[in-house]
């Protein structure tokens, strides 16, 4: 199991928390800090069965600012998802060929021990 995580965001926090209340192993990816390929997103996108423009935070000012109402396919989302890691929904975990978006933590219980 992999959540992807980010230490500044209070529902990454409440995630991993959760995570380890849980126990059992499972692999934080501090994807800000560490990167995060086209491919990696890609494959984390059709885990969730989301389109790559379905992981971007709006409420970020930088979405705002420079994206907001444009018309861009999937392969341009997840190249700026990759180069502003920050604008991606959280946390996200991930099993096996299943992923969920842990918003609430609790939806970390479908993906099973």
């Amino acid at each position: 199991m992999i959540i992807y995580h980010n230490p500044k965001c209070r529902k990454s926090r409440a995630g991993l928390d959760y995570l380890k209340s849980k126990g059992g192993e499972f692999e934080i990816r501090e994807y800000i800090r560490e990167g995060i390929s086209v491919e990696e997103l890609k494959s984390i996108a059709e885990k969730l069965g989301v389109k790559p423009s379905e992981l971007v935070r709006m409420q970020e000012e930088f979405y705002k600012e420079n994206l907001k109402g444009r018309d861009l396919t999937d392969e341009e989302w997840l190249q700026i998802l990759t180069e502003y890691p920050k604008l991606i929904r959280r946390p996200i975990v991930v099993k096996g060929e299943n992923a969920v978006l842990a918003d609430p933590p609790e939806k970390i219980d479908a993906l099973g021990n």
